[in-house]
């Protein structure tokens, strides 16, 4: 397959190698496991259980909150020990509604959907539903509801199932590890996807620098027609949706489009393994491989956790720390977010736990810029970051989305590569995120304003039907006056002699 230059990107250093050639370790089940309502982009699940229920592995304990959500499983058998608020793993450490689960050390299944008979010639719908029903999520990060996206086939015209095995952010190896192990079962689900929405190629993206995991997806597609494995270059942020897509297609995904506008839907490769077992064995969503690594970590690994076990949990698991990390991320080092402590629960999308030390992010205070043009240079957006950060210093969020700063992906190469150290990509977030908070502050005046007139269109109307009707009633009152005063006078006429 020819592949297509994307622009500028950075060379980091990956330090994969300190996990990359370790397998799959399951992790020992936690003495309690805390399940949030929000694990995903949307709506927030709702509780379907109480304190003191008994529940077993893979039973529904929380049902998708809306259109755009996703449930919550039992990641094992035990005893509901509370529904409370605890700290999310977010940068803010904020409290949410969160369901503690203490397991009965049995690991029961509940009484699963049936798998569904021959997959690839089910109703895409039934595919569709049973994905929901699972609460699968994209697990690359994102965490966008699975089953949305896999509807996308009905309003648009698609021509490829991406599947993005790139995982170009530094020290994380989960989904090399999950296509080195399980590669026959992330085929099936892609397959079992490109049905669902009704793509007749796939084509499986890797990073070349996994070689073991090219030739073990390349061995298990073999088989199989339509279906496409394919080395990209070692070139972050190669794994960015859009630009994975620029990169096998040639084709760049307007701005405010989805890459479904192009003929292209992406999915991860962990994933497409969800989906495997969701469909073929009835099995929600209630694990997954997480790398925990970093300088600061004793021994980094790949595990498979159940959701809900804590961070540390797995650290713990891994031997502890080396040595006290500097920052505790979730995530990758670009793109991930800094985690508030140890005792946050491992969710649906965190890919990694990294440890790092004071060496490994290298932190420098900010200088002033010398509009040396590098954030130019690498942006792969296209973006001109130093012209964007000026004027967002000056809060002048209007220019700055003239410019294009919701185009941003956050990569991050900006601050990477800036020789000033100015965290350029946070002050990105800074004004995408003013910008959204204003955006949603006109629609809400506009819908008040709509409203208010609409109220007063309303109360005109009805003022002006209550005067109508008021005329109406004295003009009828009037021609019965008149009509009585015309009658009593023809009556004094009759009875007048002549």
């Amino acid at each position: 397959m020819k592949l297509f230059p994307i622009r500028g990107g950075i060379h980091p250093d990956y330090r994969k190698e300190l996990s990359s050639e370790k397998s799959i370790v399951t992790l020992p089940m936690p003495v309690a496991l805390y399940i949030p309502l929000q694990q995903h982009i949307g709506a927030p699940a709702e509780v379907l259980v109480n304190e003191g229920d008994l529940v077993k592995k893979g039973q529904m304990i929380a049902r998708s909150g809306g259109a755009v959500s996703a449930p919550q499983h039992a990641p094992t058998s035990g005893r509901i020990q509370a529904i409370s608020a605890i700290a999310a793993p977010h940068p803010s450490g904020l409290a949410q509604t969160t369901i503690i689960l203490e397991p009965d050390g049995k690991d029961e299944w509940a009484n699963l959907p049936e798998p569904i008979a021959d997959p690839l010639n089910a109703d895409p719908q039934l595919i569709r539903e049973r994905v929901a029903q699972s609460g699968i999520v994209g697990m690359g990060g994102a965490a966008f509801p699975s089953a949305v996206k896999l509807d996308l086939g009905m309003r648009y015209k698609l021509e490829i199932l991406l599947l993005n095995g790139a995982e170009c952010e530094p020290y994380l190896t989960c989904d090399d590890r999950v296509m080195r192990e399980h590669a026959d079962e992330v085929i099936d689900g892609a397959r079992i996807m490109a049905h669902a929405l009704g793509t007749p190629r796939v084509v499986i993206a890797i990073e070349d620098n996994k070689p073991q995991a090219l030739a073990a997806m390349t061995q298990a597609a073999s088989v199989f027609t339509g279906i496409e494995v394919v080395g990209v270059p070692v070139q972050y942020p190669m794994g960015s949706e859009r630009h994975l897509v620029q990169a096998i297609t040639g084709r760049e995904t307007p701005a405010k489009k989805l890459t479904a506008d192009i003929g292209v839907v992406v999915h991860n490769v962990a994933t497409a393994r969800a989906v495997h077992h969701a469909v073929r064995f009835g099995r929600p969503l209630v694990s997954r491989v997480v790398t925990v690594s970093g300088g600061a970590i004793r021994e980094p690994n790949n595990i498979e956790a159940p959701i809900g076990a804590r961070v540390a949990d797995l650290v713990a698991f891994c031997g502890g720390f080396a040595v006290v990390p500097e920052r505790l991320v979730n995530g990758g080092p670009m793109m991930g977010q800094p985690l508030p402590g140890l005792d946050v629960p491992v969710v649906k999308g965190m890919s990694g736990i990294l440890a790092l030390t004071a060496g490994e992010i290298d932190p420098q205070p900010a200088s002033a810029c010398i509009r040396c043009g590098s954030c130019v240079t690498i942006c792969p957006c296209g973006l001109v970051p130093v012209e964007m950060a000026a004027f967002i210093r000056k809060d002048n969020f209007e220019v700055a989305a003239k410019l294009g700063v919701m185009d941003c992906v956050s990569c991050g190469s900006c601050s990477w590569v800036c020789p000033s150290h100015i965290p350029l990509v946070h002050y990105f977030n800074y004004a995408k995120g003013m910008i959204n908070a204003q955006g949603r502050e006109q629609r809400k005046n506009d819908q008040t304003r709509i409203l208010s007139e609409a109220h007063t269109l309303r109360v005109e109307k009805a003022a002006a039907d209550k005067a109508a009707a008021l005329a109406a009633k004295k003009a009828q009152a009037a021609a019965a006056a008149a009509a009585k005063e015309a009658a009593a006078k023809e009556k004094e006429k009759d009875e007048t002699p002549a």
